[in-house]
């Protein structure tokens, strides 16, 4: 944001965080969840802060093409333990190792890299936190995370998705904590 905000010559849709190593760490636990192959888990949208407030939704992730609170069949699990886990992931990691999860990292990163430089595949899309243009009701101009698809060599954040109550008041509790750090930095963002 701070970067984005400095270099104005450089178009907002260049602009990009990371936010595929969560979106990789979701569908890993829905794909162990569901004893399936992590390729069979499509749609998985990470949505907000690369936080503790991120939110991996469930509701419109998909398993083998079927809705995948509908394959798992436990939305305790869901809503709990998945959500959990995914937040607090990385620091799990580092409690265990004493290290980041570097290698998964770089993995995130090539994978990312990847979407970005080719066309999705047909009703498909990948998280991508990118410089909001208002989509989904995310103040514009913030760096927040979405589905993201790729047609013709260009971005666009998919915008045809049911958002539940619980899906709106996971993001929006994620999209405080980002108005919050951008009022902290508000004096570095040059305007």
């Amino acid at each position: 944001l701070i970067a984005m905000n400095n270099a104005k010559e450089i178009p907002r849709d260049r602009w990009f965080a990371m936010t595929r190593l969560d979106e990789n760490r979701a569908r890993a636990q829905l794909a162990h969840k569901a004893a399936v192959s992590i390729r069979s888990v499509t749609n998985m949208t990470i949505w907000g802060n690369h936080s503790s407030t991120q939110y991996p939704d469930f509701y419109n992730a998909r398993i083998g093409g079927r809705p995948a609170n509908e394959v798992i069949g436990d939305e305790k699990w869901l809503k709990e333990d998945f959500i959990a886990t995914v937040q607090q992931r990385g620091a799990a990691v580092i409690k265990a190792r004493g290290l980041s999860s570097a290698g998964s990292a770089a993995n995130a990163i090539i994978d990312t890299v990847g979407f970005l430089t080719n066309d999705t595949p047909g009703g498909d899309w990948h998280s991508v936190a990118v410089c909001s243009d208002g989509s989904h009701d995310v103040e514009r101009k913030l760096i927040s995370s979405f589905p993201v698809r790729v047609r013709g060599g260009k971005w666009e954040i998919v915008q045809e998705l049911p958002i539940n109550d619980f899906s709106r008041a996971k993001i929006d509790a994620s999209v405080a904590e980002l108005k919050e750090e951008k009022s902290l930095v508000a004096e570095l963002l040059g305007n």
